[in-house]
């Protein structure tokens, strides 16, 4: 393997591992929620302001990270971003009340921003140098580390072992993975990476309604985890095991449509590809509301997980690619209303459903990937001129032959 080569398939790897360490924080922390809120004695209403707080604190780090992803380049934002997760994810365990847990929470939001910006950031890059489509493997690896950090949460708690020791240990364990990406990660060289002065530092056209389209699949992606299981037991009257098989069958079906989301990207392109998959998201979820039978339920969330996999990487690399001078910045704005989707979507369903029922709220996330699907065409729609920077750039440095990943996903 000739150099360059070399040091484009350790450049993936580093930007895999840190997508995987992402999922392992975040599923840690989700899984010892509990352990918290009954630590602090909170209520459900104290609880959320602090759940609020992580939201937050995770837009601004996101709009940060932009901005400085754009300065200094992805692979010095996103090494110090993961360092820095590693480290606050440890706050919440020492709260001693709601104040000092909203504080936390807020500061372990901002590095979890951060660094989701970052990585996606040079996650685009580095499919840049590669050539063909592999960005939806990464996202894979966060769903297999949103399993995997989760699983551990939950054997630290059935072993009834504190949230400080849970936390304690996952964090020494990104660490590692965080000293392996400062020696590995794709090096670019930060003047490229600046703002150019004939651009300006506004808006990256067309990056808005990107955003737009995140937010409607984060949406959907939020429903299927507050509301799946619910809509199960309480309006089909599942019992509580089946129930959540439905939210088990949006979570595997979705890493699997990642798994295979880059050859099917290759085969068919972006656009097609999107809007297959708000077809099937959209369709598959409208079609077992009508239905109303808990088979039919696990199934429409299976579909709904299935289409919704492959629909924000490809607005993640489209949005990075716009202009790749300020690809830091339209990442942290498509990022930050994705994110805003999965927050305030739940909560805009669940009001809907006090109203008309859950069944009919349900069909909101469905309308939306259907939207998703029409709305497709909008990822072809490439800057002139960031354009010819990427022609450029890849005239340059051409894909990556051979190596352990050549034809396989991450």
């Amino acid at each position: 393997m000739s150099e360059p080569d070399a040091v484009l398939r350790r450049g993936r790897v580093t930007v895999a591992l840190l997508f995987l360490a992402y999922g392992v924080i975040l599923g840690t922390w989700t899984a010892r929620i509990p352990a918290i809120k009954h630590g602090l004695g909170l209520g459900d209403g104290e609880l959320s302001v602090g759940l609020l707080a992580f939201a937050a604190g995770a837009i601004v780090g996101m709009q940060a990270s932009g901005r400085l992803v754009d300065r200094y380049a992805s692979g010095k934002v996103m090494v110090p971003a993961v360092f820095a997760d590693a480290v606050l994810l440890n706050l919440p365990a020492h709260a001693v009340g709601l104040v000092s847990l909203v504080g936390f929470l807020f500061a372990f939001g901002a590095g979890h921003g951060m660094l989701n910006v970052a990585m996606n950031v040079n996650a685009v890059e580095v499919q840049r140098a590669y050539g063909r489509p592999i960005i939806t493997s990464f996202h894979a690896l966060y769903s297999v580390g949103g399993f995997v950090g989760a699983a551990v949460g939950g054997l630290f708690a059935y072993a009834e072992i504190g949230a400080a020791a849970t936390f304690l240990s996952v964090a020494a364990g990104v660490v590692v993975v965080a000293v392996w990406a400062a020696r590995w990660a794709l090096p670019a060289d930060p003047a490229e990476a600046a703002p150019r002065p004939d651009r300006g530092a506004g808006p990256v056209p067309g990056v808005l309604f990107l955003g737009v389209l995140v937010f409607c699949c984060l949406v959907g992606e939020g429903a299927a985890a507050d509301w799946s299981t619910v809509y199960l037991r309480d309006s089909l009257g599942s019992n509580a095991g089946f129930a959540a098989a439905a939210y088990a069958a949006f979570s595997i079906m979705m890493m699997a449509g990642r798994l295979v989301g880059d050859r099917l990207a290759a085969a068919i392109g972006p656009v097609r590809l999107v809007r297959f998959c708000g077809v099937l998201a959209g369709a598959g979820l409208a079609a077992a509301l009508l239905v109303g039978h808990p088979a039919a339920g696990v199934a429409g969330f299976g579909l709904l997980g299935a289409g919704l996999s492959c629909i924000a990487p490809q607005v993640f690399s489209a949005a990075g690619n716009r202009d790749p001078a300020r690809a830091g910045q339209a990442i942290a704005r498509v990022a930050s209303l994705g994110f805003l989707g999965f927050v305030v979507g739940p909560v805009v369903i669940g009001g809907i459903a006090q109203l008309v029922g859950l069944a009919v709220a349900l069909a909101v996330p469905a309308v939306l990937a259907l939207f998703v699907a029409l709305a497709a065409p909008a990822l072809s729609e490439v800057d002139e001129h960031a354009a010819g920077d990427l022609a450029d750039e890849m005239d340059g440095l051409g894909p990556a032959d051979g190596g352990v990943f050549e034809g396989d996903e991450v």
